[in-house]
């Protein structure tokens, strides 16, 4: 899987999972999971565009957590992103948001997100 840390003006954009998915009404960073074969990069921008209709660039990994949920084992690699175009929108999300670092903790995210967060809070 590949999540967008996508930064912009000092606040971070966050989607709120829908109803009827895993880990339902939970926060996340726009992503999702990689098809066979494709790199993660090409999944990232492709799950970004399809979630919240945003195109990105891809920059460097910082950060990437495995975790085990009673649904699945997932294994996220963080990307740090940043707009190239369109204006993020709920498109297969219930809901975007940007938000402050210091301000994530507040949001229900999954555990896989906890390193990544406690990162951005401290860089913060």
């Amino acid at each position: 899987m590949a999540a967008a840390v996508i930064e912009e003006n000092g606040r971070y954009l966050i989607a709120r999972r829908r109803g009827d998915a895993p880990l339902a009404g939970f926060w996340e960073f726009p992503g999702g999971k990689r098809r066979a074969g494709e790199a993660l990069e090409a999944c990232l921008r492709r799950e970004v565009e399809e979630e919240v209709g945003a195109i990105v660039q891809v920059g460097d990994l910082i950060d990437r957590a495995v975790q085990p949920y009673s649904h699945a084992t997932v294994d996220i690699h963080f990307f740090r992103c940043r707009l190239a175009q369109g204006a993020p929108r709920a498109l297969g999300c219930e809901e975007v948001r940007w938000v402050r670092a210091a301000e994530l903790a507040g949001y229900r995210f999954p555990d896989a997100n906890a390193s990544v967060i406690a990162r951005l809070a401290a860089a913060s």
